[in-house]
């Protein structure tokens, strides 16, 4: 038969469980390197999740103008005259899970904003996903210096 301080001191001990595996949380918070190599973003705490900006890019000029790389498959017009490097890629996505972050990721390459994930998939490794519909697809991106 168990008393009340028993009973009190396993659900005080369940509790700390609890917070220690949430004080155990990845931090995305830092510059990654792209899959591709291209581009560094960096990730900040913003509001209560994390914001994403192009901080560097691999080829920052337009090859045919000269002039430095712009949004320039955005379909709003006054949009793809915005500089890539400052470039938004995603902000206030929410935690959805331990590491995990979730909310619309925008996508240069197309103009295009999608549903996506953030993962920290370890010390050095970010997983980024996106879905259009069921058609879902991504990439592990790398810490870059230290």
């Amino acid at each position: 038969m168990f008393n009340r301080f028993a009973i009190l001191s396993v659900v005080l001990a369940a509790l700390s469980g609890a917070t220690a595996a949430h004080a155990q949380s990845a931090d995305a918070s830092g510059t990654w390197l792209t899959q591709a190599g291209d581009a560094r973003v960096k990730i900040s705490k913003c509001g209560g999740g994390i914001c994403g900006v192009i901080v560097w890019l691999r080829e920052p000029y337009d090859t045919a103008t000269g002039q430095p790389a712009t949004d320039s498959k955005n379909p709003n017009p006054a949009l793809a005259r915005r500089p890539m490097i400052g470039l938004p890629l995603f902000s206030a996505m929410q935690p959805s899970g331990p590491s995990k972050w979730s909310g619309q990721i925008y996508n240069a390459d197309d103009g295009s904003t999608y549903a996506s994930s953030v993962t920290v998939s370890g010390a050095d490794s970010l997983r980024v996903e996106g879905c259009v519909g069921a058609l879902c697809g991504g990439e592990t991106w790398t810490r870059a210096g230290h």
